[in-house]
């Protein structure tokens, strides 16, 4: 094959290649959100409300485009707390959130924090933010963060479905 016809196949395969993706990114596109799981001392988890959202939330959002999972938590822990993320965050778990979208998965991520909380929120994103025992929530906790909890401190068996 000469040099013209080898170049006309790399670029027929890179074009294939590109439709076969964009055609995946349609029928199995997924949307990817982070949560940090962070807790005090004395045992409590920290939570936020958003302004556009209803119930109490662990910290986080979702992953944008060219971003790994662990910057977006570095940022979004940041953002929503004004707290800073120590060292690497350890992975809780891969959930399915069709709460959201049939698209939606969340990476929970427990998370090892320094600084302290403002007074205020630090983002107009957060009406409200705390440190909450497992045994005292507010009543509209999210379920799915509720159960987070509940793996991390009864043992209990985790869930594929956030």
């Amino acid at each position: 094959m000469n040099h013209l016809g080898e170049r006309q196949g790399s670029v027929g395969r890179a074009l294939f290649r590109r439709l076969l993706h964009s055609y995946f990114l349609f029928t199995r596109g997924l949307t990817i959100g982070v949560r940090a799981v962070v807790r005090s001392a004395d045992g409590k988890f920290l939570l936020v409300r958003h302004t556009y959202t209803p119930g109490w939330h662990f910290p986080g959002g979702g992953v944008e485009r060219g971003q790994t999972t662990e910057s977006a938590l570095r940022r979004e822990l940041l953002q929503e707390t004004d707290l800073e993320l120590v060292g690497r965050p350890v992975l809780h778990g891969v959930f399915y959130n069709d709460k959201v979208s049939r698209r939606d998965h969340v990476l929970a991520y427990l998370c090892e924090v320094r600084g302290n909380l403002a007074g205020k929120p630090a983002s107009v994103e957060i009406a409200e933010i705390g440190y909450f025992h497992l045994q005292d929530l507010p009543p509209d906790t999210d379920p799915g963060t509720v159960r987070r909890m509940r793996e991390i401190v009864e043992g209990l068996g985790q869930s594929a479905c956030w």
